[in-house]
């Protein structure tokens, strides 16, 4: 009884970020809402990727401590492109969410929307690179084997590995364009601030250019807690997967996840809103490791490029979708600090049946409108 109240306690309590582990709504822009196809594995865009990894040996984390050899996974599809100097013009990196990879983006609902013949990122025309963060993917991270051993690691942290993977390890000095979706939204940001003239153009989706605080931190520090204290995890140590606490983040992450009108109309009754609840579940639990997803969620505790957004000399085109749970737009957060970046723009896409909630990031059609006049504007790089 005492973890069903728990569960319910949880699901109810809304979206949040935790601390590390060891009003209404301006509507800016109107997207066209047309019928969005559901996910499939992988689209064919013509050209296969390319996987490989890059090494970074003595790799020292913001926290201090170090490790002897770290490792990034990523795709590549395209070739680079170089001027008379020797710089790229056309590369596009592309950043994950939290416990994501850089695979999502092959699926349809992406890669068929911009990454085939005569889509805005022809991979023909593009040099795509879709690294796994570091503790993600193919990536290194505790499930490797240092389990809770492994070091506690920030988003600068990960962001010094993408860096690193670009400038050292595909001699990438240019990006004619840097996405990310959620956690990789909240990575663009650092890097136009960090290195402002090493991009044409930023497009960042769902998430906000503030620190991680109020229900967006809660959620995030009651899968944490729900993690270590199930006595299953054993300090990180455990043998098999802690089910319950597994679980009760699948819990969290569907509520974080959900999106009322499309889910209203697609689970119409008790009967499919149940199957729907347990299959997910069922998914997560077999597709995650604790650790790993305990090391993600905490990442995010050093987040906040509010204090240097005028540092940001890219044009910029923030979108996000008026049904995210964890990014709600009766903040009015972005509209607010969307003023202080030079060549800055919000855009918030309306909820309909066909928008995602937070996963919108993912779902190309609803925001490329927006994304093709950035890339008309942003420069005369265009390949």
């Amino acid at each position: 009884m005492r973890r069903l109240l728990l569960v319910l306690v949880l699901l109810s309590c809304g979206c949040g970020e935790p601390p590390r582990a060891p009003v209404a709504p301006r509507v800016p822009d109107r997207a066209p809402i047309a019928p969005v196809p559901p996910s499939t594995p992988a689209a064919d865009v013509g050209v296969a990727p390319v996987e490989s990894d890059f090494v970074m040996r003595d790799f020292r984390f913001a926290s201090g401590q170090t490790l002897p050899e770290v490792r990034v996974h990523y795709r590549t599809l395209g070739t680079p492109v170089r001027d008379a100097a020797g710089h790229t013009t056309n590369a596009v990196l592309v950043l994950h969410g939290t416990s994501g990879s850089g695979r999502q983006f092959l699926q349809p609902q992406f890669a068929s929307e911009l990454l085939t013949a005569g889509q805005l990122l022809d991979v023909r025309r593009y040099y795509v690179i879709l690294p796994d963060d570091l503790g993600h993917g193919g990536s290194s991270k505790p499930s490797d084997g240092l389990r809770a051993r492994f070091p506690s690691y920030a988003y600068r942290d990960m962001v010094a590995a993408e860096h690193r993977l670009l400038v050292e390890g595909l001699g990438v000095d240019h990006l004619r364009l840097l996405m990310g979706t959620s956690m990789g939204c909240m990575h663009s940001w650092m890097w136009a601030e960090q290195w402002p003239d090493a991009m044409d153009a930023v497009m960042p989706l769902a998430c906000l250019p503030v620190a991680i605080a109020g229900r967006n931190r809660l959620w995030r520090k009651l899968a944490i807690d729900g993690l270590r204290q199930d006595p299953a995890y054993a300090g990180g140590d455990y043998e098999a997967e802690p089910q319950a606490g597994l679980r009760m983040v699948a819990g969290i992450f569907q509520i974080a996840g959900a999106a009322p009108l499309e889910m209203q109309q697609r689970l119409a009754s008790r009967d499919a809103a149940d199957v729907a609840a347990e299959d997910a579940t069922r998914k997560f639990v077999a597709t995650h490791d604790a650790n790993d997803l305990l090391y993600a969620l905490a990442a995010s505790s050093d987040y906040d490029p509010s204090p240097d957004l005028e540092k940001i000399t890219a044009p910029v085109v923030l979108v996000n979708s008026a049904d995210d749970f964890i990014n709600p737009p009766e903040l009015g957060i972005a509209e607010r600090e969307i003023k202080r970046v030079k060549r800055g723009r919000f855009v918030m896409l309306p909820a309909s049946t066909s928008t995602h909630g937070h996963g919108t990031h993912t779902w190309a059609a609803l925001w490329k409108p927006y994304l093709a006049e950035l890339l008309d504007a942003s420069s005369s790089h265009t390949p």
